[in-house]
């Protein structure tokens, strides 16, 4: 097994779901089947935009594309993805984080170019240290903070391989940083009242939602997510609301108060998504609540 990075835009032309597979054709299918079980970055190349390294996840397997010929999925453990809670670039102030993509002479060679790459543990270690700094004013909703040994500050930085992939699997750190972004994308409103309430230390009231449940393989991506406020993010979980593709918000005839329940809702009874279209929730996830959460008939 090895590191890896996969270079990753969001207009490319292949069908990409970084949270769930990665499309690459047979010329990288030799490097890629080497990261089977292990985990690779997810980079913006730099002309694209400006996000450079922005995401880890592991792969799970390798398989041909059955819609494609010629072309591989590599199929991404589905509780693995984890957006960074700050894009990484590939030049910072002077320095490369993935160091191995320089030559003898200290300069960016062809390698940097390539789709799929190996990459070695100590430029992996360096480059999740810095993404996952998840020091944010967000979180935790609550005042009381929570100890993260990964964390410590006294803890040399990119020294140990396990305290990185440690990181990448701790729920206290993947749960803040999916906060993050889903509060972010939401500008702190709650989807289906529009209400935003801010504490007295400037955090938000507000929860981050995930829509396919962790229990079931529900990856830690905004498009998996609703920004709600507790009560409906509580009748949410337990399928007494769900949402149609078109941000209908749909109740359930188990609710005892359907009256008192449409006063908090939104005036048009549709749900307030992300203007962002990479932000917007995957109808997958919708169709997945609706078919596996929602309890009872829907009212009219």
């Amino acid at each position: 097994m090895t590191k890896g990075v996969f270079l990753y835009r969001e207009d490319s032309r292949y069908k990409d779901k970084p949270w769930s597979e990665y499309q690459f054709p047979e010329i990288y299918l030799g490097r890629a089947s080497q990261m089977v079980g292990d985990w690779i970055v997810y980079m913006e190349p730099v002309k694209a935009g400006r996000r450079g390294y922005h995401a880890v996840a592991k792969v799970d397997r390798i398989t041909p594309d059955p819609r494609e010929a010629g072309m591989y999925l590599a199929m991404i453990d589905p509780n693995s993805y984890l957006d960074f809670d700050h894009n990484v670039p590939f030049q910072l102030g002077g320095n490369y984080p993935e160091r191995s993509v320089l030559n003898e002479a200290g300069n960016v060679s062809g390698r940097a170019q390539a789709a799929v790459r190996p990459v070695p543990t100590e430029d992996f270690n360096r480059i999740v240290g810095l993404g996952l700094d998840t020091h944010d004013k967000l979180l935790p909703r609550s005042d009381a903070e929570v100890p993260v040994a990964s964390l410590a500050e006294d803890q040399a930085p990119y020294e140990f391989e396990q305290d990185r992939v440690q990181m990448l699997t701790t729920r206290t750190i993947r749960d803040r940083i999916f906060r993050t972004r889903v509060l972010n994308a939401y500008d702190r409103r709650c989807a289906f009242t529009g209400f935003q309430f801010i504490n007295g230390g400037g955090r938000a009231e507000v929860e981050a939602a995930h829509i396919k449940s962790v229990e079931a393989k529900g990856p830690d991506v905004v498009q998996n997510g609703l920004a709600l406020s507790g009560t409906v993010h509580w009748m949410f979980d337990r399928g007494l609301l769900t949402v149609a593709d078109d941000a209908t918000i749909v109740l359930s005839n188990h609710i005892n108060d359907v009256d008192g329940v449409r006063k908090i809702l939104l005036p048009n009874g549709r749900a307030r998504f992300p203007e962002g279209p990479h932000d917007k929730p995957d109808p997958a996830f919708l169709r997945w609540h609706r078919d596996n959460c929602f309890k009872g008939a829907a009212l009219n």
